[in-house]
This record gives C-alpha cells, sequence and structure tokens, in this order.
C-alpha cells in the first residue's frame, strides 16, 4: 500500500532545511507520496527512511539517462494523460543505419541526419539518436561502424545485433557514450548484462508477452542493474496500441514496477504513410524512443511538431520574453507593431513582418503566454496593460515614430491606449496575421 505524506514525514528529519528545494519536510513528503521527487533529493535522509520509501518514492516509469553527460532523458512519466498534469520526457527520436547498406549511402544518410534541425516557436529541434542494425555477420565491421557514426554525431546509438560478439565489440568501440543494446531476450540476458555494465550502456529488453517480460525485468533487477527499456514485440498497430496502453496503465495505476520503463519500438515498414502513422501512435501512446527505418525530412517534420505539441506542458502555454523585438534592421522611424508573447503568436506575426521585406519594431508586453483574444479576455492584453509596458521599457526614447499597429481583433482597445499615451496614434491592424504583408504595403509604406 502506497505510503501517505504524513507517514512518509514521519520518517524524514523534519529539519525543514530546504535543500531538496521544498519549504519545509512535508511538502517534500507530499510530493515524495504523489511520486514528484525521488528521497536521494534529501540529503539528510537516514538508512531507515531509504530502507522504507526507496522503493515507494520511485516515479511509477524510470528515468533513463542517455548519452556521455547523461543529458538525453527518456521515461519518468507519472501520468496516462497529459492534461491530468503533463508529460515530461519527449519521446526520443532516431533514424535506422544498416551494416549491409554501401559506405556511400551511410555517408549521404549520415550527413542528412547530422545537419537536419528544424526551428519552430523558439525551439530547435533535431533527431536525438541514431540506431545501427546489423544484418551482416562481420563483428568487425559492425563495431568500426558504430565507432565511426558516434565519433562523427556524438549521439547516443542503437545498437541492435542478435550475435553476442558482435554486440560486444561494438559496445566496447562506444564505451562511454551511454547507447542501449538491443534487445536482451530471457536466454541472452545473462551474457549481454555485463556488457552493459562494463560498458556504461542501458540495455533493451525483449520478450513474446507481458509476462515474460516481467519475469525477465525481475531477473536483472535481483543482478543490480536498473538501466531498462522495454521492447515491447507487437505485429499491428491494434496490439500496438493496446500493449503499450496496458503496460503503462499497469506501471502508473496498479503500481507494477518491473512494466515501469521507457519503451522503445523499431518501425521496420519503409513505406511513408504507413511508417508516419505508426511513430504517431508510438507518440501518443507512450512511446519513449521510435526508430524510424529512414530519413525522410517532410516526415521528421510532422513527428517533430507533433512531439512538441504533446509535450508542452497545457498548464503553461510555450511564450517569449516580454520585451521589444527587432525584426529586420529598424530604425527610429521603423513601424511598430504590437502582440502577445506566446511563442506561436510572435513567431507567426514576426514571420508575416519579415516576409513583407521591411524592419520593424516588435512590442510584446507580458500576457503569461496567452493569445490576443484570450489575453484580452482575461484582462491582460487592453490599453492599460500595453501603455504601462511602452513606458516602462522607454520605447519613446528608443524610437521617434509615434505609432502602434495592434491586431485587429482587439480594436476596441484603441482608444484606451491612446488615451494612456499621449502623443501617440494608434492603427488598427488585420485580424489574421496572414494580412500583413497587404496591410503594411497599402498603409504603412
Amino acid at each position: 500500500m502506497a505510503l501517505t505524506g504524513l507517514q512518509i514525514q514521519k520518517l524524514l528529519p523534519k529539519t525543514n532545511c530546504k535543500e531538496c528545494g521544498s519549504n519545509t519536510c512535508l511538502a517534500f513528503a507530499m510530493k515524495l507520496a504523489a511520486k514528484k521527487a525521488e528521497l536521494s533529493e534529501c540529503p539528510y535522509a537516514s538508512e531507515e527512511a531509504k530502507q522504507v520509501l526507496g522503493a515507494a518514492s520511485e516515479p511509477p516509469v524510470k528515468t533513463i539517462e542517455l548519452g556521455p553527460k547523461k543529458n538525453l532523458k527518456i521515461g519518468g512519466e507519472t501520468v496516462l494523460y497529459r492534461h491530468e498534469k503533463t508529460f515530461v520526457n519527449q519521446t526520443a527520436l532516431a533514424i535506422n543505419l544498416n551494416d549491409t547498406d554501401s559506405m556511400e549511402s551511410i555517408d549521404t544518410a549520415f550527413a542528412a541526419i547530422a545537419s537536419y534541425s528544424l526551428y519552430r516557436v523558439g525551439e530547435t529541434l533535431t533527431l536525438d539518436l541514431i540506431a545501427l542494425t546489423q544484418k551482416g555477420k562481420d563483428p568487425r565491421h559492425f563495431s568500426n561502424l558504430a565507432k565511426r557514426i558516434w565519433e562523427k554525431a556524438s549521439k547516443p546509438l542503437i545498437l541492435r545485433s542478435c550475435d553476442l560478439a558482435s554486440t560486444r565489440q561494438a559496445a566496447e568501440a562506444v564505451k562511454g557514450s551511454g547507447s542501449i543494446l538491443s534487445a536482451a531476450t530471457l536466454e541472452s540476458a545473462k551474457e549481454l548484462l555485463p556488457i552493459a555494465q562494463e560498458c556504461g550502456h542501458a540495455l533493451a529488453i525483449t520478450a513474446e508477452n507481458l509476462d515474460e517480460l516481467v519475469l525477465l525485468v525481475e531477473k536483472l533487477k535481483t543482478k543490480g542493474f536498473n538501466d531498462l527499456i522495454l521492447q515491447l514485440q507487437t505485429h499491428s498497430p491494434a496490439e500496438q496500441f493496446q500493449t503499450n496502453s496496458v503496460a503503462r496503465r499497469a506501471a502508473l495505476k496498479d503500481s507494477c514496477k518491473a512494466l515501469g520503463y521507457p519503451f522503445l519500438h523499431f518501425i521496420e515498414n519503409p513505406d511513408l504513410l504507413a511508417s508516419t502513422s505508426e511513430a504517431i501512435l508510438e507518440i501518443n501512446k507512450y512511446g519513449s524512443i521510435v526508430v524510424l527505418p529512414g530519413f525522410n525530412p517532410a516526415q521528421l517534420a510532422s513527428l517533430l511538431t507533433l512531439r512538441l505539441n504533446i509535450y508542452t506542458d497545457p498548464q503553461k502555454p510555450i511564450q517569449v520574453e516580454p520585451k521589444v523585438y527587432a525584426i529586420g534592421d529598424p530604425t527610429p522611424n521603423s513601424p511598430i507593431f504590437v502582440t502577445t508573447n506566446f511563442s506561436l503568436t510572435y513567431f507567426v506575426v514576426s514571420g508575416e513582418i519579415e516576409n513583407s521585406g521591411i524592419s520593424a519594431w516588435l512590442v510584446v508586453p507580458e500576457c503569461e503566454g496567452m493569445s490576443v483574444l484570450t489575453a484580452w479576455a482575461a484582462g491582460k492584453f487592453n490599453g492599460t496593460v500595453i501603455s504601462k509596458f511602452v513606458k516602462e521599457i522607454g520605447l519613446a526614447e528608443k524610437v521617434q515614430r509615434r505609432e502602434l499597429v495592434i491586431p485587429g481583433y482587439v480594436a476596441q482597445i484603441s482608444g484606451e491606449l491612446e488615451e494612456n499615451l499621449p502623443g501617440w496614434k494608434v492603427l488598427v491592424g488585420p485580424q489574421e496575421a496572414a494580412d500583413l504583408e497587404s496591410f503594411i504595403k497599402t498603409r504603412l509604406s
């Protein structure tokens, strides 16, 4: 039975030292009870507390840290649905390369993978890992290729091989990279475990069904190894959906610790539509790592955007810093636009201004990351708020032009804004950002 916050508090030092990040031991105890903190965060926890609370305070899905600096985190989830709180660690995306591919095709694919990035709403999105699958029979070639990819990409690898000698050589070749060995079975786990331990890699494990997978997890945990990733075996999208859901629900709702690990999924179907659908399903339904069968920038743009949307905290909208932004190379006489600090709004508006071919100033007050209409309805984007911000940032001292362009959806605030900013003129712009270019050409040129 799970312990309550009050029961946990009795086992804590009760010093209220705040070194754990919480104001009181009771507050920290409540976090432990909700599985939103780990006992290791308390520097003064007694041995008794560690024994009693250690297992109980673990997150329902273990966080696995990959990479040489352990900066790629997967797992760590605490809810089934993002609206309950939020999802924590984004689904990592990887591209698969085969050791039987020609060196020319591998180099071409690798160059595309290494250089790929997508800039969206203030974030640069890239691929997280590279998978290398052995289809040949030469352990040396497999390990040399793994080493070459690691040295060039500096990204953790997923080494997939059914041959023990090949796995060992490749694991040793990229020792210290914090990669993943895929995939140990009930039969091969005994041999693969020491390789993962010696080389500092995580171990993906697989079995024909969840019952056998639970047995394998428990077997490995008794050996003192816990950097595990579950590679669930499914044969259709329906089975994929069901198996992922059952395993995650068992971990979160039924406290089945043996299933409380990140999921790794290889997509084998090369068809673009089918592989995209399969990847979407995995991102939506608890996948921690998705390995795509090939590199396609259009597919990646869709998947990375989907991932960004799903893993955005629904209680904390993405927002940009409130300030005056220079679009292009504006002068003191350049036009001045106003919008909210919701990231998507900012980037759409700034993009349309840039596309119009002019340089301008974009005034972005603090609106708690809300869109224009939402911020206006909440009283965060009105004449008083905007005028106060304009005065606080000293905009009048930076520009000579005394003309503000506001979004057309909040035309009603123009009078209030002019009253609060004597000497300034307010122009009502278009409702849609897409119409900014024609507005600029007809009204500001």
